[in-house]
């Protein structure tokens, strides 16, 4: 039977299958104390002690030596597989599975959480109840956290892929109008310009490019409606920090949630932190027991119909099935 090195973390019917197709050899990074990540050396030392002719990783660097083992597939739990040198793996003719949109429900979750904690107040209102200070200084937590309800407000979404579509039904649902900017799909009707003179609320769902990289910055801010709630769910590199901090002091930005900072980590004294109105969560929208139970899933279909001899619905280099 083939063997498979899993150092992803899978769950579900997908795994169970997977262990049908392949004999596994499941040990996931993010269980590791401390977390593990391999190098593509320590990646190869592993596969060839495995003797692994399967490989589905995460977070793994997968490079140069791992190409040298004659691997039959590489599978990476992400919807771009940027831990993976495509190029090479293509030269050396391995296959390279994804799953993209794997965890879009999660983060659009995420987002509506992020959403309301910020405008309703949450955090505050539960730090007050648990310091005994309902009442604090005389007043009544109906006067210190009164705020609009997003019903009937515009949501402008920054990016429609497969997190942007998940929020866009979601926020509808709330009785929002959804407008969305992004040049690479044609039901966003909307310029960036015109999404930030129209939208209550901002979300960013879009990759980091170069051409996204400091996409919202001071200029973008200005351009914002006075009071306007901003929320990023994707990467801390889409917007210029510091120019949020200078929106959140002059009160353009009313409130904001934010789920990723650069380098994974934010520093205890940065303006940020001391900023009631912001909503801080360490990049976690994607994590859920059913993104683990997605990836497998789709990893395990799409090696059964490698393995069977047909097209995988995710694959990024396709030329290497070529006869």
């Amino acid at each position: 039977m083939t063997r498979a090195l899993v150092t992803a973390p899978l769950r579900g019917e997908g795994f169970e299958k997977l262990r049908r197709l392949a004999d596994v050899v499941y040990d996931p990074w993010i269980e590791q104390t401390p977390l593990r990540i391999y190098s593509a050396e320590q990646l190869a030392d592993r596969i060839s002690d495995e003797r692994a002719e399967i490989v589905v990783v995460e977070s793994d660097s997968v490079k140069g030596p791992v190409f040298e083992l004659g691997l039959r597939a590489i599978a990476s739990t992400r919807g771009d597989p940027n831990n993976v040198d495509i190029a090479g793996a293509t030269a050396a003719g391995i296959p390279v599975l994804n799953t993209p949109g794997r965890n879009a429900d999660a983060v659009a979750e995420m987002t509506l959480a992020l959403l309301f904690a910020a405008t309703r107040h949450v955090l505050r209102a539960d730090a007050d109840v648990r310091a005994g200070e309902v009442f604090r200084d005389g007043s009544i937590p109906y006067q210190r956290f009164r705020a609009w309800e997003v019903a009937g407000q515009t949501v402008g979404l920054v990016g429609l892929g497969a997190v942007g579509r998940a929020v866009k039904w979601r926020m509808a649902g709330l009785g929002m109008r959804v407008i969305a900017y992004d040049p690479y799909n044609d039901e966003a009707t909307h310029g960036l310009d015109e999404l930030l003179a129209e939208s209550d609320v901002v979300s960013l769902h879009a990759p980091v490019t170069a051409d996204t990289t400091g996409l919202i910055g001071a200029q973008q801010f200005a351009a914002m409606r006075d009071g306007v709630v901003f929320l990023n769910t994707a990467r801390a590199q889409l917007h210029d920090t510091d120019a949020l901090v200078e929106a959140l002091r002059s009160g353009k930005v009313s409130a904001a949630g934010l789920d990723h900072f650069v380098g994974e980590w934010l520093p205890t004294d940065h303006p940020l932190v001391a900023m009631p109105n912001v909503v801080l969560t360490p990049h976690i929208g994607g994590a859920t027991w059913n993104t683990e139970a997605r990836q497998a899933q789709m990893v395990a279909d799409d090696l059964e119909a490698l393995l069977s001899g047909k097209t995988p619905a995710y694959i990024v280099n396709p030329e290497v099935l070529a006869p």
